[in-house]
């Protein structure tokens, strides 16, 4: 659970939080209350009432984060994976790209990770325009990410990607939409915390 003290931030000041604070009459509230009001917007069968709600777009929105379907090439060696990743892409490839899996991080992490990543705005809006310009050298020293690293073929992409920007990133890290093969939640947040 992140510290009470995490969330006293100088109300002037812009941060990628400010959504929440504005929809809580300027006010923070807990990490866990944050993640309870999320749920009251969605569950976990909704990630399809997600994808049909937004613009979605053919290729990942770099800068943003991503929500998309995904059957994975090497699933029959793995011990479980995420069919429906929110993914901040950091890099490409041939064929693919690398992201921050945010799934695969505990609530209170994910906050403390999307806090450290705010860093790599390109401006201080935190709004639409805003794009969070990351790259691994910038964060392979911090310990989320290893737990979160991964990489997407997109040929195993099984829909096309809804965008979620900058402003409401505070919010989709709290959704419960991953969807989990071979494991529960729980196992997931067990073995990411054992990376960091």
């Amino acid at each position: 659970m992140v510290a009470t003290s995490f969330f006293c931030i100088n109300s002037s000041m812009v941060n990628i939080f400010k959504p929440l604070v504005d929809i809580q009459d300027g006010e923070f509230k807990s990490q866990s209350w944050y993640r309870n009001a999320a749920s009251l917007i969605t569950d976990k069968s909704s990630a399809n009432a997600l994808m049909r709600s937004g613009k979605l777009i053919g290729r990942p929105s770099g800068g943003r984060m991503n929500l998309f379907f995904y059957d994975p090439k090497t699933k029959g060696k793995m011990p479980f994976y995420d069919i429906f990743p929110l993914v901040l892409p950091i890099d490409t490839f041939p064929g693919g790209f690398i992201g921050l899996n945010f799934h695969y991080l505990p609530y209170g992490a994910r906050y403390k990770f999307l806090s450290e990543l705010q860093r790599y705005a390109s401006n201080g809006k935190f709004d639409k325009s805003t794009r969070l310009q990351v790259s691994y050298d910038d964060i392979k020293g911090v310990g989320f990410t290893k737990a979160a690293i991964k990489k997407y073929l997109y040929k195993q992409v099984r829909s096309n990607f809804l965008r979620v920007n900058t402003d409401e990133m505070a919010i989709a890290i709290n959704l419960p939409v991953a969807q989990f093969k071979g494991a529960s939640l729980g196992k997931v947040f067990a073995n990411s915390r054992s990376k960091y």
